[in-house]
């Protein structure tokens, strides 16, 4: 099969020609239809060996790509329910299966947990990303059947491979307890995991969410998907904490959700905490570089909890596929731009410096 494949750290791309993925007894192939690049994915090729050695990346060369969204072609022989033909989304995070966390039903604190065609948690990624060393920047890609999200007819490759993107931000308003009639506040809501949060917010049932972020344009566009739940500030043009209560009768957001980026400084995390109602739950799912100011006292006198939120569960997104199979998650506001595997350089770069927030995603198409 085709193949982008990464050299060398900082280098691009190259199409090569590779063995095509056999599956394991509990695995199935699948023919990659759309992968998402994820905007970080520029960062990770580039910086994270120097910067981030503590997330180690698979052994070069290798296919990168973590969003995958395809047909079954070939399943293992202990595969008893899924078929050649199904349509999937493959859940990148792989653990051991069989370390203490995963064995007491924590998978994701496996200290080897892994994101295949990414990158992992710990020394001991390197022995899976050897054992699943496939992205979606490849035609087929192997994974186990545990990772398997079924994905109704009605929902397209390209909202599938979003799926990554999307189901962190459920499993963070999942941590945050949010349901009908929730308030949420999403700070970061314009871009990837602010807009995917904002729909599943509206398909979970939250009846108040306010979005903050910077560009006014963008932010309308929001507020437009539905007027009446949602309503939005430009960061900087008022006080986030007063400006909830007007809306709150004082009381606050039961959920603030901390989508906001790299770029991002501790003063807005801090802002979403003091909007907080009394009890309330902050969730962190975003990448704010710097430590925060938390003082301790006040917040456990207040009741507040700070949770962060890695990533979700192959459970979370049979949740999200049902969701949206029933248009309860209205996958209709987001669009994708389009690049084949020979554009894969492009496409990378295309993620990395925004075509248009969190509504437009950057696919690739291998078999195109």
């Amino acid at each position: 099969m085709r193949a982008a494949r990464l050299h060398e750290v900082g280098g691009a791309f190259q199409i090569d020609e590779v063995p095509m993925p056999v599956p394991g007894e509990l695995d199935v192939v699948v023919r990659v239809e759309a992968a998402h690049i994820v905007p970080n994915l520029r960062n990770v090729i580039n910086t994270y060996p120097s910067q981030k050695p503590f997330l180690p990346l698979p052994e070069l060369p290798a296919i990168f790509g973590m969003d995958s969204a395809g047909v079954i072609t070939e399943v293992g022989a202990r595969v008893r329910n899924l078929k050649p033909g199904d349509r999937v989304y493959i859940n990148p995070g792989l653990d051991t299966g069989d370390s203490w966390a995963a064995r007491n039903g924590e998978p994701m604190n496996d200290p080897a947990y892994t994101f295949e065609g990414y990158f992992g948690f710990g020394p001991d990624s390197a022995v899976i990303h050897k054992d699943y060393p496939y992205g979606g920047l490849g035609q087929y890609v192997k994974a186990p059947v545990k990772n398997i999200v079924c994905i109704p007819d009605n929902v397209s490759f390209d909202h599938a491979a979003r799926f990554g993107y999307l189901g962190t931000s459920y499993s963070g308003l999942r941590k945050g307890d949010v349901r009908a009639g929730s308030s949420v506040l999403i700070h970061g809501a314009t871009g990837t995991l602010g807009v995917n949060a904002v729909l599943l917010a509206l398909a979970m049932g939250a009846t108040q969410i306010f979005g903050v972020a910077r560009d006014e344009g963008r932010l309308e566009r929001l507020r437009q998907i539905d007027p009446s739940r949602i309503q939005v500030l430009s960061y900087g043009d008022r006080d986030v904490s007063e400006w909830v209560r007007e809306h709150t009768d004082g009381r606050g957001v039961d959920v603030f959700l901390d989508a906001t980026s790299s770029s991002a400084t501790a003063d807005v995390t801090m802002a979403g905490i003091w909007a907080l109602r009394r009890g309330g739950r902050m969730v962190s799912i975003g990448a704010m570089p710097e430590d925060l100011p938390v003082p301790m006292y006040r917040l456990m006198t207040l009741h507040i909890s700070l949770l962060g939120s890695l990533w979700f569960t192959t459970a979370e997104g049979e949740d999200m596929a049902r969701m949206a199979g029933a248009g309860t998650l209205d996958l209709s506001h987001l669009t994708a731009r389009h690049f084949t595997l020979d554009e894969a350089n492009a496409a990378v770069e295309a993620a990395a410096t925004d075509s248009g927030g969190g509504f437009t995603s950057v696919v690739v198409r291998p078999h195109e």
